[in-house]
């Protein structure tokens, strides 16, 4: 299947449950017999939701592979992961050239009243199937913004049923990657939780009072009402829907990409695979590691790009529970080759929004000081695993088994708030990262 600039190239569609399309499936694994493949690079999107967004990326990230690999005897393949993974209609796309002059200011002005578009409610309804009750009236407390507190209250039991699953859900197996229960967020006081949201928004470069500029003075936090908490609550619903597709990329990647994995070390017989995933895409394709037979050793390579999950996610003893080891403990051990983690501290998304969104329930530290227990690999890497290596962009990558930090910065700089650069990662540098982590082109 062509489509992406790049050649032979296939997808791999993944429902909820993880469910592959057989006939996706089988055309790889024929098709990568038939192209004697030497080489098989699968990579995973982050939280866009349709097709089309996932290709672009694909598309984007792949083009410099070809000249990358000019003068290789090396029979390169590509796949791209196609999973139904919900992107909020106010946030970039995975850099498609420079941010237009003044989007940033536009942006940030635009948060100054929160509402829930007509299509961002198509969207949530699609992903979470039976809420659309609970979707038309948290759109209602948006748009009314009431000053009361009871309307947060309100506004915080809406999200958690928004998000909550089944019992028997599969997706209750993949929620944490440090820990076990309910994110603080969605449990606790909801009008502290909006206030801290609404402080972070303004860190980040986001206006939070109408009308207000991006670079005004500092207003007193609790000046005017609770009127302005609003954002702070739109911010809540956001990292509320980015839980349920976190517990979601695990499902896929475990049940779903990792058995597709496994027979791939069987077709052809001496095939490298090479995985690389963005944000929650970064999730999966580690969650898949577990998900294939442990005697396969035809993964070679693993990149994750901009990861949205645990730095403690691999280590075999959390630094604040020397009990309980990281969700993804020994994973790394599946691969035959590097982990490498490419991470950025202008990443503001991952710096500030996701230690918030993912410090547990019943959790004795506060919201404020929670970046070291709950911080995400993308800002700052891999922590906590014994070993791991950590080089800056362009020097020389270690290719034997084991972890590797590698410092991106240099070029994951780019992004409007309040993601910032959280989705620039289509760059020559990094598509350079993932060939020489596999040593691709020179084994």
């Amino acid at each position: 299947m062509a489509g992406v600039g790049v050649e032979p190239y296939w997808e791999l569609t993944f429902d909820a449950d993880g469910d592959v399309d057989p006939r996706q499936r089988d055309a790889l694994l024929a098709g990568a017999a038939r192209e004697r493949l030497t080489d098989l690079v699968v990579l995973a999107h982050g939280w866009n939701n349709d097709r089309s967004m996932a290709t672009r990326l694909y598309t984007r990230f792949f083009e410099p592979f070809p000249e990358l690999l000019a003068g290789s005897r090396a029979r390169v393949g590509y796949a791209g992961v196609i999973w139904p993974a919900l992107r909020f209609t106010d946030e970039p796309i995975p850099d498609f050239g420079p941010s237009p002059p003044g989007r940033a200011a536009a942006h940030a002005a635009a948060a100054g009243e929160p509402v829930l578009e007509d299509a961002l409610r198509h969207q949530l309804a699609q992903a979470f199937p039976g809420r659309e009750m609970v979707l038309e009236r948290l759109a209602q407390l948006l748009s009314e913004r009431p000053d009361a507190r009871s309307a947060f209250d309100e506004f915080a039991r809406l999200v958690r049923e928004l998000v909550s699953v089944r019992q028997d859900s599969p997706d209750l197996l993949f929620a944490a990657d440090g820990g076990d229960g309910m994110p603080g967020m969605l449990t606790d006081d909801p009008l502290e939780v909006c206030e801290v949201f609404t402080a972070a928004l303004r860190s980040a470069g986001v206006a939070v009072w109408p009308g207000e500029a991006v670079d005004a003075e500092q207003r007193p936090l609790f000046g005017g009402g609770l009127t302005r908490m609003w954002n702070g609550a739109h911010e809540m619903l956001r990292q509320g829907a980015y839980y349920g597709m976190k517990r979601r990329a695990g499902t896929i990647g475990q049940l779903g990409l990792g058995p597709v994995l496994g027979r791939l070390a069987d077709e052809p017989a001496g095939l490298r695979v090479h995985l690389a995933g963005h944000s929650f895409g970064a999730r999966l394709v580690s969650y898949a590691l577990r998900g294939m037979p442990p005697n396969a050793r035809h993964v070679k390579s693993v990149t994750l790009l901009q990861g949205a999950f645990s730095h403690y996610a691999f280590c075999a003893e959390l630094p604040h529970d020397r009990a309980r080891a990281g969700t993804l403990d020994g994973a790394q051990e599946r691969i035959d080759g590097p982990l490498v983690c490419c991470y950025s501290r202008h990443d503001d998304a991952l710096g500030t929004f996701y230690p918030l969104a993912s410090k547990l329930a019943g959790d004795s530290a506060s919201f404020l000081g929670v970046f070291d227990r709950w911080g995400a690999n993308g800002f700052n890497g891999i922590q906590g695993v014994d070993g791991t290596r950590r080089i800056r962009l362009g020097e020389e990558l270690p290719t034997s088994p084991g972890c590797v930090n590698v410092d991106a910065a240099a070029v994951v700089r780019r992004g409007a708030p309040p993601a910032g650069a959280h989705s620039d990662i289509c760059h020559p540098e990094l598509a350079r990262v993932v060939l020489e982590a596999g040593r691709i082109g020179r084994a």
